[in-house]
């Protein structure tokens, strides 16, 4: 992962924190002035992008926000017992393919109102499930790489709020399989034209938050 999906990722756990069904404990704690704690899954590999580092250096950060961080690069955690403990799960790998019922219970977890973040190569995981694609919002479909700055488009959404662009390089993700069922909040623009770099949608009573 390069510097422009580190500067979306407080809007990620912010995309996370929506998705949260509103219960009677976390209204007795918000009554008493304390917000519960956000419970994240980051469900990594160990492949080229080092996602175990990328972890490393945002759990500190987002520990100070009251978003708890764990770790996993085992999609055998993929299962039922293990996302109950979580609100949002986290994707950041290049795993190929997925289980019928790891398939089966990620969209339960999303449909029930947990909340979904893929970043970057999240958006070539899972080949084999047409449904994964279609959950992401787009598929990615090449890459060069350059120097260039993400032009937001939607800067009125809560997700962005206090974000501001910044140039910088990083792969210049092509996608396929766009999924016109989102809200595109930026856009890597160049001579080919705006490619979508940055979207948010909802799936079932889950929300998904997606930057490449």
């Amino acid at each position: 992962m390069k510097i422009k999906a580190f500067v979306f990722l407080p809007g990620a756990a912010l995309a996370c924190a929506y998705s949260i069904p509103f219960s009677a404990v976390q209204a007795a704690e918000q009554n008493a002035g304390q917000s519960p704690p956000l419970r994240v899954l980051f469900l990594g590999d160990n492949g080229h992008h080092r996602p175990a580092d990328r972890f490393k250096q945002l759990e500190p950060v987002l520990r100070r926000h009251r978003v708890e961080l764990d770790y996993t690069d085992s999609l055998d955690d993929l299962n039922r017992a293990k996302l109950a403990g979580y609100d949002c799960l986290i994707i950041y790998a290049n795993w190929t393919g997925i289980a019928p019922e790891q398939e089966k219970t990620l969209f339960d977890f999303v449909d029930a109102g947990g909340g979904f973040v893929p970043l970057h190569c999240a958006s070539y995981c899972f080949l084999n499930s047409p449904k994964y694609i279609e959950l992401v919002g787009g598929q990615f479909k090449s890459h060069g790489t350059g120097v260039f700055k993400e032009t937001i488009v939607n800067p009125g959404h809560p997700v962005l709020k206090g974000l501001s662009p910044i140039e910088s390089w990083d792969e210049t993700y092509v996608h396929t399989k766009h999924n016109t069922n989102r809200v595109v909040l930026a856009e890597r623009r160049d001579d080919q034209g705006a490619e979508p770099y940055t979207w948010v949608r909802e799936a079932g009573k889950g929300r998904v938050f997606y930057t490449a």
